[in-house]
C-alpha cells in the first residue's frame, strides 16, 4: 500500500510551493488506494507559531484535502527519538561529541583559510579518554567515510552523492538533548509506513544524511521524488509579488478551491494536453513518474482562466454559498438565478463577481465624470424621458426582453440607434459605462428601482 505524507513546519504560512507537494503527495496515495498522512514538524520551540500551524489546517479544510488518520505532531514524539538515539549510541553507531562552539568556529577558520570545506573532523568519533569539563554533548551520528549514498529518485534518476564530499558525522541530538531534523524525519517516516516521499527538490541535499539515518537504524529506505520548484516568468524564485504567499489569501483573492488545485497539478506535470481536471481525474490520472524534471512558470493569467472557467460552469446554488464569504447575500433575492447567469460569465475571480453583483443591486451614489459627459450629450435627457414615460406605463414587466421592448419602442419612436439610449441609460442603472446587459439590469432590479435611478442620474447630470 502506497502511504504518502505531507510534513509542514509550522514556522510560517503555507504557500503555494508547500501545498502543490501535498496534493502531489495526496494524489498519488488516493490512485493507489493508499493513505495520506500529515505530520507537523514543530520540534523547533523558538520558531513555532500556534497560529501557523492554525492556518496549514484551515488551507487543507478549505481545499478538501483531507488526511487519513490523525494529524501528527513531533512535538509530541520526544521519547520516540530519544529511544533510537540511545539505541545508536548502545550499538556504536553514535557518539557523544564535546567539542565546544570556539573549537568549532576555531577549526571553521582554519578550514576556510586553508580554502578546505567546513566540516566537523571526526575528533570524538572514536574518543576513549576522559570527557572534557562543563561541556553538555551532542550526540552525531557515524557517517561513512568514503564510498558513495545513492538516491533513487523517481523523478530525476538515480544520483550519486560522494560521502567524502557531502557528509561529516552530523549532529542527530543537540546539547539540550533535542533531536535534530532529518533524525527526526527518517524515524518518523519509517514509523508512519512512508514509503513514498515526494517533496521540494531544496530538499535533495538532505536525503543522503536522511539515508544515512535509515540505514543506521535498519529501516527500510522509502522511494523518492524530488520536485523540481516553481519559478516566475523571468525564471526566478518565486516571490510573495508572483504569488508564493499564504495559501488562504487564495480565498481571500476570490479563488476557488478547484481552480487552485487544477492549476497547481498542471505546475510541472501534464497529461497530454488537457487542461481542465476534476479531483477524480487528478486522483486517476496523476503519476509522479511524470513530473518535468525542469522547474515550472508560475502564471497568473492561467489561474485566472482557469478561476473564470469554474465560476462559470459553477451551480448558482454553490456560487450562492460561497458569496457569503464576500459579502454577498442573495439566498432570498428573487432573481439571483438570472443575475448570476449574467454575471459569472464575466467574473475571474468570486471578489470580481461580488463587486459586478453590489453595483448591480444597490442604487449608485456616484457617476463617472467621463461615462456621464460621454453619455449626456445631445438630447439623452430627452430620450430617457421619454424612456422613462414608457416604463411608467408597462406592464407585465419581468423578463429582460420584456424591458428591451420599452427601449426598442424608444429607439423606433425617436428615430435613434440604441447606443442613444444604451450609454445614458447604463450610466443612470450603474453610474459607468461597462456592465451587464441593461434588459437584465432592470429585469433583476426591478420597475420602480429602473426608474428611481433614472430621476436619481437625472438630478446629477441637471
Amino acid at each position: 500500500m502506497v502511504v504518502t505524507r505531507f510534513a509542514p513546519s509550522p514556522t510560517g504560512y503555507l504557500h503555494i510551493g508547500g501545498l502543490r507537494t501535498a496534493l502531489f503527495s495526496y494524489l498519488w496515495a488516493k490512485r493507489n488506494g493508499g493513505k495520506f498522512v500529515l505530520r507537523i514538524e514543530d520540534t523547533d520551540k523558538a520558531r513555532n507559531s500556534e497560529a501557523a500551524t492554525e492556518a496549514i489546517l484551515k488551507a487543507f479544510e478549505w481545499l478538501g484535502l483531507e488526511a487519513d488518520g490523525e494529524i501528527t505532531y513531533q512535538s509530541q514524539r520526544g521519547a520516540i527519538y530519544a529511544k533510537y538515539i540511545q539505541q545508536l549510541l548502545d550499538e556504536g553507531k553514535a557518539y557523544k561529541c564535546y567539542m565546544s562552539k570556539e573549537e568549532l568556529t576555531t577549526l571553521r577558520e582554519t578550514q576556510m583559510a586553508n580554502k578546505e570545506r567546513t566540516r566537523y573532523d571526526g575528533r570524538y568519533r572514536d574518543f576513549e579518554g576522559t570527557p572534557p569539563e562543563g561541556i553538555e554533548p551532542v550526540i552525531r551520528i557515524k557517517a561513512p567515510l568514503s564510498g558513495e549514498i545513492l538516491v533513487k529518485d523517481g523523478v530525476k534518476g538515480d544520483i550519486a552523492f560522494q560521502a567524502e564530499d557531502i557528509l561529516d558525522d552530523f549532529v542527530i541530538a543537540r546539547a539540550d538533548g533535542s533531536p535534530t531534523y532529518n533524525f527526526v524525519v527518517a524515524v518518523d517516516d519509517y514509523l508512519m509506513g512512508i514509503n513514498e516521499v515526494i517533496r521540494g527538490d531544496d530538499h535533495l541535499s538532505n536525503t543522503p544524511k536522511q539515508i544515512v539515518v535509515y540505514e543506521a537504524l535498519g529501516f527500510r529506505v522509502p522511494a523518492f521524488y524530488h520536485v523540481p520548484m516553481i519559478h516566475n516568468a523571468q525564471g526566478k524564485k518565486l516571490s510573495k509579488r508572483d504569488g508564493a504567499t499564504d495559501v488562504m489569501a487564495y480565498k481571500e483573492m476570490g479563488y476557488t478551491p478547484e481552480a487552485l488545485l487544477n492549476f497547481l497539478v498542471r505546475l510541472g506535470w501534464s497529461h497530454g494536453d488537457q487542461e481542465i481536471f476534476s479531483m477524480e481525474e487528478m486522483q486517476r490520472l496523476f503519476d509522479p513518474k511524470d513530473i518535468n524534471k525542469s522547474a515550472s512558470i508560475y502564471n497568473t493569467e492561467k489561474l485566472d482562466w482557469l478561476n473564470a472557467h469554474y465560476i462559470k460552469n459553477m451551480s448558482n446554488e454553490k456560487l450562492t454559498e460561497l458569496l457569503t464569504g464576500y459579502n454577498v447575500v442573495l439566498t432570498s433575492h428573487d432573481k439571483k438565478e438570472m443575475l448570476l447567469d449574467a454575471l459569472k460569465e464575466r467574473a475571474k475571480t468570486l471578489v470580481q463577481l461580488a463587486t459586478l453583483i453590489q453595483e448591480v443591486i444597490t442604487t449608485p451614489t456616484e457617476y463617472d465624470a467621463k461615462a456621464v459627459k460621454k453619455a449626456f450629450k445631445g438630447n439623452a435627457v430627452e430620450i430617457l424621458n421619454v424612456f422613462g414615460a414608457k416604463l411608467s406605463k408597462a406592464e407585465e414587466l419581468k423578463l429582460p426582453h420584456d424591458y428591451h421592448a420599452v427601449m426598442e419602442a424608444v429607439v423606433n419612436e425617436m428615430e435613434i440607434g440604441f447606443g442613444k439610449i444604451g450609454n445614458p441609460l447604463r450610466v443612470a442603472l450603474l453610474g459607468k459605462m461597462s456592465g451587464p446587459g441593461l434588459d437584465t439590469v432592470m429585469a433583476v432590479i426591478g420597475k420602480e428601482e429602473t426608474m428611481l435611478r433614472i430621476a436619481n442620474a437625472m438630478t446629477h447630470v441637471l
